[in-house]
């Protein structure tokens, strides 16, 4: 089965078994996490398809917290020629990994 989700105002495509980054999420590891806002479900050959207007009701989709974490950090630079101007900012965006059951 392959599902559509929304979470952290993004849209992921899942399977069972899959590990993937999200935005951060308040549990801790080991923790099941639902998510409720599922757009799509269907088998993986194209067959047996439910689409939902926008969310399919009461279809959820369950994972297992992995780990919290952070990402590597990005420099933020900003720059104005001629007038002296430089300002550099670092960023370290905040995730969580989920397995998919």
């Amino acid at each position: 089965m392959i599902s559509v989700i929304e979470t952290g105002g993004k849209q992921y495509i899942v399977k069972s078994g899959d590990v993937l980054r999200v935005e951060k999420l308040a549990c801790a590891a080991g923790d099941t996490v639902t998510f409720d806002k599922v757009l799509f479900v269907g088998d993986e050959n194209g067959g047996n398809v439910k689409l939902g207007t926008p969310y399919l009701p009461e279809i959820t989709v369950s994972a297992s917290c992995v780990a919290q974490g952070r990402a590597d950090k990005i420099r933020v630079v900003k720059y104005k020629r001629k007038v002296r101007y430089r300002r550099v900012h670092g960023h370290r965006q905040a995730f969580t990994s989920v397995k998919i059951a």
